[in-house]
């Protein structure tokens, strides 16, 4: 398929309408066959259970053209198998794991004109979402379902590089002990937003969400899960109940041990250890890692040895490995890379 005429080096990270979208419906106990379709408008009652409920859980994954030219997804099987998580959790009927990478398949093979070529520095985004359509206003789950992936070409989330952002410590919770807080569930997101607008408004970049329990360990973010790394190089990640099972940290944590040689250790970080690391980053499937160059505590910084200029030295290797894995330029470990044929 012919590339469509787009300013590759141009695009922002928005939605760009594609030319095909995936929609299964749930409907008597079962899902139909599946179809694409070029529309892209959702039509459903007024009562329907996600305007009311919120019941709905989706996911986001990247598409890439590699550097022999090949367009590859990173590791879907997992965002299957997260996806049927948060379902699940949300009394939602799960979206078979075979299903869900076929149909991610259909919708790039469809939409391959807006797959980016290789050094453009964008991505083709790919966002499935699953939610309640059916008439409800008692409270309840849904009894019909639509399963729907979109994709929409993006640029690099950071223009310029990376530069270090600066966060502030909330005093608000993201997600109830023993709550939603590990499925990726659209209510953990608006819960997070009215955070994130007032950390804006007082000039932060992001929130630090401490634990609800006790506000005594570091979470994760509005979106994104912490890295940080030690004086000595060992790699440190958040371990807890309440926190989403970041795919991109998964792997960044794969390849600080299998890549690198570097010592991992996945536990609780208390708060008070934050001031002794070296460096700080954050996660997530749109930036692989975004710096984190300062974290404000109700006017007590704390800062990086790794400064605010540039990424520290060792989280700058994650992500160029990982990046280069994604890529296509460094070889991926076994089932990393699905390529879309």
């Amino acid at each position: 398929m012919e590339k469509k005429n787009i300013d590759w080096g141009n695009l922002g990270f928005a939605y760009v309408k594609t030319d095909k979208r995936y929609v299964s419906t749930w409907k008597d106990g079962a899902w139909d066959a599946g179809t694409l379709t070029e529309d892209a408008t959702i039509t459903m009652s007024e009562c329907a259970c996600v305007l009311q409920y919120a019941q709905t859980v989706f996911e986001g994954l990247k598409a890439y053209t590699t550097e022999d030219g090949r367009i590859v997804t990173f590791r879907p099987d997992l965002n299957a198998e997260r996806l049927a998580q948060s379902a699940a959790r949300l009394e939602m009927p799960v979206f078979p794991q075979d299903r869900f990478i076929d149909a991610v398949t259909q919708v790039v093979k469809a939409n391959e004109g807006f797959v980016p070529p290789y050094g453009s520095g964008a991505t083709l985004y790919i966002r499935p979402f699953m939610f309640g359509i059916n008439e409800v206003i008692g409270v309840k789950p849904a009894t019909e379902y639509q399963f729907r992936i979109f994709c929409t070409p993006v640029g690099p989330y950071f223009k310029g590089g990376a530069k270090p952002i600066t966060l502030r410590v909330s005093d608000l919770d993201r997600a109830a002990p023993h709550g939603t807080g590990n499925i990726k569930a659209g209510l953990n997101y608006a819960m997070s937003l009215h955070t994130l607008m007032d950390a804006h408004r007082a000039g932060y970049d992001e929130n630090m969400f401490l634990d609800p329990a006790t506000h005594t360990k570091v979470e994760e973010t509005g979106g994104a899960n912490f890295l940080f790394v030690t004086k000595d190089g060992k790699v440190v990640t958040p371990k807890s109940n309440s926190i989403l099972p970041s795919i991109t940290r998964r792997s960044l944590v794969s390849v600080a041990k299998e890549y690198l040689g570097l010592e991992v250790e996945e536990r609780e970080v208390l708060f008070e250890e934050v001031k002794d690391f070296a460096e700080c980053g954050l996660c997530g499937t749109a930036a692989v890692i975004s710096p984190v160059g300062k974290i404000v505590d109700h006017g007590n910084e704390i800062c990086f040895p790794s400064g605010m200029e540039k990424m520290g030295p060792t989280i700058q290797k994650l992500y160029d490995t990982l990046t280069g894995i994604q890529m296509g330029r460094i070889e991926a470990p076994t089932g990393w890379i699905h390529e879309i044929k």
